[in-house]
């Protein structure tokens, strides 16, 4: 799967698909969940929530549609990648451990592998 223009390979695609449905399902979850919001409570980022939602939806949309527009992907991707960044930042500071600070890590290793896939 190439699209002209395009960083995009099928490891990279798929990547992409599943970063993109991750971010989808955990900004919505950042809306409705009450797990989700009590967390926020606990980081001390509680009035960052909304925000965080909005920009892991955002990002998510714009991975799929970097797809297509690779400007998209390398904005998604770059973007994300920070917010994840700034996610494992937080766990370490308020003491989660490796185990809970894992998948922001792997996250913003991914987004950060797909930036530097679209901007090559």
């Amino acid at each position: 799967m190439t699209v002209p223009d395009s960083p995009v390979t099928w490891l990279t695609g798929a990547l992409i698909v599943f970063s993109s449905l991750s971010f989808f399902v955990y900004g919505a979850a950042a809306f409705t969940s009450s797990y989700m919001k009590n967390e926020f409570k606990r980081y001390g980022l509680n009035r960052f929530r909304i925000l965080v939602a909005l920009l892991e939806i955002l990002g998510a949309l714009g991975l799929l549609l970097g797809l297509k527009w690779k400007i998209l992907l390398v904005i998604s991707s770059g973007g994300l990648g920070v917010l994840m960044l700034l996610g494992f930042l937080v766990r370490l500071k308020i003491r989660d451990g490796l185990w809970l600070s894992l998948p922001s890590f792997l996250y913003m290793t991914m987004c950060f592998y797909l930036f530097t896939r679209a901007i090559d």
